[in-house]
């Protein structure tokens, strides 16, 4: 089966250098993908013929005349670009025209677009933005919400995990996948009014056996792998994953320092150079690069900004995946299946008890 992805080729720090390259290996890769590559048509076509690519059959170029830049306000991308290429690439989702959306663009102006083309699902209040992290198991631990919503509510963080149990239960075959309730401890006396409350709701889910709860976890937790998904809210999660880019990048470079530093070190690398590829690979934070805005009526995916073709490349892989796996339409019937308090039925409620 093909899937069809656009891509914002204009979005992020570097623009077509960068999503062009990422998106022609890409296809070269995977014989299922067919890519639209949104953007300015020239600049795009340029970069194509660069890479000898502008006549592949499975990539297509749509133009948009306007980008929207990392600086821009959320006004600014809805209400005064409406030609971009973010808001472009997001409409051939709405259309049908493409399975899923990937941009490095502006986050804000990405989900605040997304959310106002795609809209959200039944029964979802908030979209988060869920991503993965590597654990010493040498699998993934799928972390959300990473910045979308500072500030939540328990029902957000229930919807969080609802979510994020259909999302890798899709992706990674788990029919029953484990969720970590982030906490400052294991203990259930510990925590804030919201993970107190959020972890009720949880082990209620549990107890139906509707919702896999493992309990509290705490930061480490989530790179031992101890849980296959990590719920918190979007203050937390964004914290989390900028320090823990911030030490992969640390360790890589004080490994790669200090291994130069004298004959007797370089000998060593020498020898260890296939075990040092594969702790440089593992720990590589573009490998883990794109997260999924969940619970949209639409797959979109962010790629960091800054990233390079390879990080891209890995953003295109998780939305084909995703594509591939039909992770909407689970996402869909376990909110609707799982969720009693959707929006709907609490303003019925408030209607009842007013």
């Amino acid at each position: 089966m093909t899937v069809r992805i656009s891509i914002d080729c204009m979005g992020g720090d570097h623009g077509p250098s960068v999503t062009v390259p990422a998106s022609v290996a890409f296809v070269q890769r995977e014989p299922d993908a067919e890519l639209l590559l949104v953007g300015r048509e020239d600049a795009v076509r340029a970069e194509l013929k660069k890479l000898g690519a502008d006549s592949h059959p499975r990539l297509s170029v749509v133009n948009a005349t306007e980008i929207v830049e990392m600086n821009d306000s959320l006004e600014v991308a809805l209400r005064r670009k409406k030609n971009s290429s973010m808001r472009v690439a997001i409409g051939l989702v709405k259309d049908g025209a493409a399975q899923a959306c990937v941009s490095a663009g502006n986050t804000g102006a990405l989900m605040a677009v997304s959310r106002y083309l795609l809209k959200t699902l039944s029964g979802v209040d908030r979209p988060a933005i869920c991503t993965i992290l590597p654990n010493q198991k040498d699998g993934p631990t799928y972390v959300l919400d990473l910045g979308a919503n500072v500030d939540c509510e328990p029902l957000h963080l229930h919807q969080f995990a609802l979510m994020g149990s259909a999302l890798v239960s899709a992706v990674e075959g788990h029919p029953r996948p484990t969720v970590g309730l982030l906490n400052v401890g294991a203990e259930d006396i510990k925590g804030n009014e919201l993970v107190k409350q959020t972890a009720e709701l949880l082990r209620a889910d549990h107890a139906k056996g509707l919702l896999n709860f493992y309990g509290n976890v705490e930061g480490n937790d989530i790179f031992e792998g101890t849980t296959d998904i990590v719920v918190c809210d979007g203050f937390v999660g964004n914290v989390t994953l900028k320090a823990a880019e911030g030490v992969g990048r640390l360790i890589k470079g004080v490994l790669t320092s200090e291994l130069k530093k004298g004959w007797i070190n370089m000998l060593g690398a020498l020898i260890a150079r296939r075990a040092l590829k594969r702790i440089s690979q593992r720990l590589n934070p573009s490998r883990y690069n794109g997260a999924s805005l969940l619970g949209l009526r639409g797959l979109v995916f962010k790629s960091h900004g800054g990233e390079s073709a390879y990080g891209f490349e890995w953003a295109i892989r998780r939305a084909f995946e995703a594509a591939r796996h039909d992770v909407l339409s689970r996402i869909q019937t376990s909110i609707a299946e799982l969720m009693p308090n959707s929006a709907a039925d609490r303003e019925t409620n408030a209607q009842k008890t007013a």
